[in-house]
């Protein structure tokens, strides 16, 4: 078989245990919200209810200042299908929880490349043209996607420049001293 032929839907690529691949997002929704409750328990703020707006979680029951979000989480992780849209937008309140609170926040690397390709066909026109015709890759994390030039950053600079959370936007990546012969 050509060595093309693996990257081609229905091929004959060697097989490989996908039980784990699913399109819900209730247990990296669960670890956002999660990671919410830790930094607001750090900063001894009790603000949970604005981090709930922010992520859109209304359907998590009443929302004042007494919302528990470790509760939440759990309800999150045995509840319904939850979507990337819905893990995108938790991830963004956190991000904006955490330098409101000016603290770094603790998120798996692949909830951040999930959350970095949903960006990618979601955001904003001037934040798309900006990685139009680049692959993007986290120095810090196992995933690039796109194809052309590298543009590069850690996973959470390239997700919160995708979800608008920072200007600061990947860069491309640093030529080696071999590429300079060409």
């Amino acid at each position: 078989m050509p060595d093309f032929a693996r990257f081609l839907p229905l091929s004959n690529r060697p097989k490989a245990d996908e039980d784990a691949v699913t399109s819900d997002r209730r247990r990296p929704l669960a670890a956002v919200v999660a990671e919410a409750a830790r930094l607001l328990d750090a900063a001894e703020s009790t603000d949970a209810a604005s981090f709930v707006r922010a992520a859109g979680l209304s359907d998590l029951g009443a929302i004042d200042d007494s919302v528990n979000l470790y509760a939440a989480a759990a309800t999150i992780a045995t509840g319904r299908k939850r979507s990337t849209k819905a893990l995108a937008r938790a991830v963004r309140a956190l991000l904006l929880l955490a330098r409101e609170l000016g603290a770094e926040p603790r998120i798996d690397p692949m909830t951040l490349g999930i959350v970095a390709l949903y960006g990618a066909t979601s955001a904003s026109l001037e934040r798309r043209a900006v990685i139009q015709g680049h692959a993007l890759k986290a120095t810090d994390a196992d995933w690039e996607f796109g194809r052309g030039p590298v543009l590069e950053g850690t996973a959470l600079e390239i997700a919160g420049f995708l979800l608008a959370v920072t200007d600061v936007a990947p860069q491309p990546a640093p030529r080696r001293p071999d590429d300079a012969a060409d």
